[in-house]
């Protein structure tokens, strides 16, 4: 059996549905496979996430709304010719192919519809159970992101990035995941979007200083002119000693030294 059949698995695996002899099957093709064991842990926080999301209870017009919204698909479905169906591994071309994709744009699609049946059933007013579900399903994003920052492929990790800059509001854990990527990922593409995943984050003194400190420790000069940027963007004059002896190390690579002194100038004009 092949990765693409066990990943299939995985689902029916976190939901109990799966027979005692497929499951070891699963397990010990887990023990050996680091891609389907990287699918297996996302698709696990996603699964704990989706198990934690409170059930809305809609009110007694909610049933005639839905009704009233399926008449109209109806109708104009029958008024649009049918589109010849795609062939491939999926019926729908939005749909991800991978069961852990899947799993994520299933939270969305769960995360969306609570969320309007709230706003259907229930006054515009300030609401703590929405914000309560809110920060459930930012929990889970952070989870899923954090979980793809540890996968062995960098395409997965680079995911991962961009799915925590999808937090409006990441937590530490999330913060130190970002810095941790940014000097010691070995692929440059992964580390520059890291960069790019820190600089809304560039507000925080502690992570500015975080950013300063990883500016000697970089070897590409990419990653090195992203740096600074964000710091003279931010006026950060503690980032000036670093980018002196940037500009000063004639093993630098040029476009990065030129960086550093136009750098500096603009942070000592203004002082």
């Amino acid at each position: 059996m092949n990765c693409d059949k066990f990943r299939e698995q995985i689902p029916e695996c976190l939901a109990g549905q799966l027979d005692a002899a497929a499951r070891e099957k699963l397990i010990a093709h887990v023990d050996t496979c680091a891609g389907c064991r990287s699918d297996l842990a996302e698709m696990g926080a996603v699964w704990r996430g989706l198990r934690s999301l409170p059930v809305v209870e809609p009110d007694a017009g909610m049933r005639s709304r839905f009704l009233e919204v399926l008449e109209a698909y109806q109708a104009g479905m029958a008024e649009t010719p049918a589109a010849p169906q795609r062939s491939g591994r999926f019926a729908f071309g939005w749909w991800p192919a991978r069961a852990v994709r899947q799993a994520a744009f299933s939270l969305a699609l769960v995360a969306a519809g609570a969320l309007g049946a709230h706003i259907l059933t229930r006054p515009p007013a300030p609401s703590p159970e929405l914000a309560q579900l809110q920060a459930q399903v930012e929990n889970l994003r952070q989870m899923v992101a954090l979980s793809m920052l540890q996968d062995q492929s960098p395409s997965s990790r680079i995911r991962g990035v961009g799915y925590s800059a999808q937090v409006a509001r990441p937590d530490r854990e999330m913060e130190q995941a970002l810095l941790y990527t940014l000097n010691h990922d070995a692929n440059v593409n992964v580390r520059l979007s890291a960069t790019d995943a820190l600089e809304k984050l560039a507000s925080n003194p502690e992570i500015r200083r975080a950013l300063v400190d990883a500016l000697p420790l970089q070897d590409s000069p990419l990653v090195e002119i992203a740096l600074m940027d964000i710091l003279v963007e931010n006026n950060d004059q503690a980032a000036i000693p670093a980018m002196r002896k940037l500009a000063q190390d004639v093993q630098a690579d040029e476009s990065a030294r030129q960086r550093a002194l136009a750098g500096i100038q603009k942070l000592e004009v203004s002082k």
